[in-house]
């Protein structure tokens, strides 16, 4: 009895050591996947991208190098929309990519072309103050990266829902700078939502301030004490970045190719101006007062080139977020007062990550259901299906079996009758 005592619970040790041993082997497992696709995935991919290199100028004179990041359309979720898990699977997305971006990437400016938020053009106060807290969180940066933000539609509304009201709160949190000047870059930031053309109070306001700064760039290119200039603080001589959130007007997006353009069935679709893009007189406009020599834009959340008229190149940034494509990406740019360089950086893809996931969960499922014996070993179960006998071989071993000489055939048949 004390034998079989002892048996037994030699038994229920080894049971307890085998289970504790499968716990501690999938806890390592799903530690090790969750470290792997919520951290590492990030600086393994983000380390790859590397700043753009300016060709050599004529002159050979070296000149201040601005490292500048673009990104757009984050659309933080707001108390209506999305489900609760969405909103933090994506936001946790996009704050561990702009983090890894910063720490890797070291730039001296980052700007966001538009729809911060997805919710601005109808939160209220308590509603608004939340997401601006989110942001901060999120996008934080050291203390000597300057963060510059444009308005666009879901910050503060469409023409026809934009308010005095949403553009003062916005330019409250994100300040309401237009022209931002840099080691001899200059940039100009425009509410494109507020360029409809129709003569409303904030249009006016609007376009009188890009008068001003058109006249701002246009003295920069004269000789300083003009008449027309004065003495007042002159801009460095660069033709301008300009930054917005609407793609100046193009008819549709059916000549952008890319891993990150539209999808091939919906770049033929014709934009609508106002909407879609800015209203080709807009875009003359602002192409005439400012003469930019680089445009960037969001709104699309997919890539595209564009040249318009006098050569004048236009880049739309895809969105950051997993939320609007499964292959978001930034830009990179390397600018000088007379030159740059952008290439572009990938973020990891949604289904990389999902796939790891699924992949994890599929072999953690085989481990335990092998532990527990409802499925057979994979090296047992291949072994034996080496070993089944195919119907060649069943016809030679049944050969085998027939006796070697022929008189004994009929022996065996009379023994067998």
């Amino acid at each position: 009895m004390v034998l079989i005592r002892w048996v037994l619970g030699r038994q229920d040790i080894r049971l307890l050591q085998r289970r504790r041993s499968l716990l501690l082997t999938l806890a390592a497992i799903v530690f090790a996947v969750l470290l792997f696709c919520e951290f590492f995935i990030y600086h393994i991919v983000i380390f790859q991208c590397s700043w753009p290199e300016l060709k050599t100028t004529a002159h050979g004179a070296q000149e201040p190098l601005l490292k500048a990041m673009f990104l757009a359309d984050t659309h933080l979720l707001g108390e209506r929309r999305g489900h609760w898990l969405d909103k933090l699977r994506r936001e946790w997305q996009m704050e561990r990519a702009f983090q890894t971006a910063l720490w890797w990437l070291q730039p001296e400016v980052i700007f966001i072309l538009g729809d911060i938020f997805d919710e601005g053009k109808w939160s209220s106060s308590q509603a608004w103050a939340d997401d601006v807290q989110r942001f901060q969180k999120m996008f934080r940066h050291p203390s000597h990266m300057q963060l510059k933000v444009v308005a666009g539609n879901h910050d503060i509304g469409f023409h026809y829902q934009m308010s005095e009201y949403r553009v003062k709160r916005f330019e409250k949190v994100f300040s309401p700078e237009r022209l931002f000047s840099w080691k001899g870059v200059n940039f100009v930031m425009v509410n494109s939502v507020a360029l409809e053309g129709d003569g409303c109070d904030i249009c006016s306001q609007a376009e009188a301030e890009l008068v001003e700064i058109s006249h701002k760039l246009n003295c920069s290119r004269e000789v300083q004490g003009s008449d027309q200039c004065g003495d007042g603080q002159w801009l460095p001589w660069s033709a301008p970045v300009l930054l917005q959130h609407y793609p100046l007007y193009r008819i549709s997006d059916a000549n952008c190719s890319g891993d990150d353009a539209a999808p091939p069935e919906e770049r033929s679709i014709p934009f609508e101006e106002r909407y879609d893009v800015l209203s080709r007189e807009a875009s003359q406009k602002l192409l005439w007062w400012l003469q930019p020599r680089l445009v960037l834009s969001g709104h699309t959340h997919s890539a595209c080139e564009v040249l318009h008229a006098g050569g004048v190149p236009e880049i739309s940034i895809p969105s950051f977020s997993w939320r609007n494509r499964n292959n978001p990406s930034f830009i990179m740019g390397s600018l000088t007062s007379r030159d740059y360089a952008l290439s572009k950086c990938y973020l990891p893809f949604e289904d990389t990550v999902l796939t790891t996931y699924c992949g994890a969960a599929g072999f953690v499922l085989v481990l335990v259901l092998a532990h527990f014996e409802c499925l057979a070993s994979p090296f047992l179960f291949g072994w034996n299906l080496l070993r089944m006998p195919t119907p060649t071989t069943r016809f030679f071993l049944d050969l085998r079996e027939l006796p070697s000489k022929p008189w004994q055939w009929a022996e065996q048949e009379t023994t067998a009758a």
